[in-house]
């Protein structure tokens, strides 16, 4: 069964979080929310798990262009990983951006990606690869959907418009 009691469009106000950030500038960690950024674009990329092949894959694209969207827009991936796990991948692969950790899955049922879905025939629930763009007043700008790793950077420069 899909989330269905969350459809969000462009235009609508993005949903606000409070999480821990970890990475990038925040380092071992400090809570933001989306109130926080007022005035600046915010992106939130929502990917299944941390040190899987898409995912790392994906997190790799955006550091090796993060010379494209520094200074562009605050970007965060989220995931329902635990702020351990995500310390290890940002180490691991030395992301240069921080992640938003969601064991309570509280930011993906806000934002309609925690979704059912299938492998192998085997039904489960899991975080949708969606990326949102939120304006600098709090509305949804653009909305990235079953986002392709390796298109991931380039619909991002387009909904940025870099």
């Amino acid at each position: 069964m899909t989330n269905d009691s969350v459809e969000l469009k462009v235009g609508d106000p993005a949903p606000d979080f409070s999480a821990s950030a970890l990475g990038g500038k925040y380092g071992t960690g400090k809570v933001v929310s989306l109130k926080d950024f007022r005035g600046t674009p915010v992106v939130l990329y929502f990917y299944p798990k941390d040190d899987t092949p898409g995912c790392t894959a994906q997190a790799c694209g955006l550091r090796d262009s993060w010379d494209d969207f520094d200074g562009h827009a605050e970007i965060f991936g989220v995931s329902i990983d635990s702020a351990a796990s995500h310390q290890k991948f940002i180490a691991k692969y030395d992301l240069p951006f921080p992640l938003l950790s969601d064991p309570e899955k509280t930011i993906v049922n806000d934002y309609g990606v925690w979704v059912e879905k299938s492998m192998y025939g085997k039904k489960y629930m899991g975080a949708e690869r969606t990326t949102f763009v939120i304006g600098g007043a709090g509305r949804i700008a653009a909305i990235l959907r079953q986002v392709k790793p390796a298109e991931h950077v380039d619909q991002l420069r387009e909904a940025l418009s870099l």
